[in-house]
C-alpha cells in the first residue's frame, strides 16, 4: 500500500496505513478496560474524516470480540460508514472470533477476510503464487 503512518495511541494502539481509496488500520490489544477507554468507533470515525475516506479495512488479529460493547461499536461504525456510501471490511479474525460473529449475526453482517489483500479486493481468493 502507499504509505505507513506511525502507531497512533489514544487508548487504542492503531497502526494506520493509507492505500489507494482505503484506510487500513491494525488494532492492537487494548491497554485497559473497554469501559475506561475512548470508544474505538469514535477514534476510527475521526481518522476516516481526517483522511477523507469512507473505505476501511480493520485488522483485528489482536482483538477479542467477546465484548458486546466492542461489537456494538463495530456495528455503529459500520452503520455510520454505510450512511456515507462507504464500506468496512474486517480481516485477521481468529476462528473463535469468527464463531462469535457468526452466532451473533448468522446473516453475515460483517464481511470477514483472511488478510488485507483479500479485504481490499473484496473476495476470498486463493493467493496467486509464482
Amino acid at each position: 500500500m502507499d504509505s505507513t503512518m506511525p502507531t497512533i495511541s489514544c487508548d487504542w494502539e492503531l497502526d494506520v496505513e493509507r492505500g489507494p481509496n482505503w484506510l487500513l488500520v491494525k488494532v492492537g490489544k487494548p491497554q485497559g478496560s473497554l469501559w475506561e477507554m475512548h470508544p474505538l468507533a469514535d477514534t476510527l470515525r475521526s481518522l476516516m474524516e481526517k483522511h477523507f475516506t469512507y473505505r476501511l479495512v480493520l485488522e483485528l488479529d489482536n482483538i477479542d470480540l467477546s465484548s458486546s460493547e466492542l461489537i456494538g461499536e463495530l456495528v455503529a461504525l459500520d452503520n455510520w460508514i454505510r450512511g456515507r456510501q462507504g464500506v468496512m471490511r474486517l480481516c485477521g479474525i481468529s476462528p473463535r472470533n469468527r464463531e462469535i460473529l457468526r452466532r451473533r449475526w448468522p446473516n453475515g453482517l460483517f464481511s470477514a477476510y483472511q488478510d488485507r489483500l483479500e479485504a481490499v479486493r473484496g473476495c476470498h481468493c486463493p493467493s496467486q503464487r509464482r
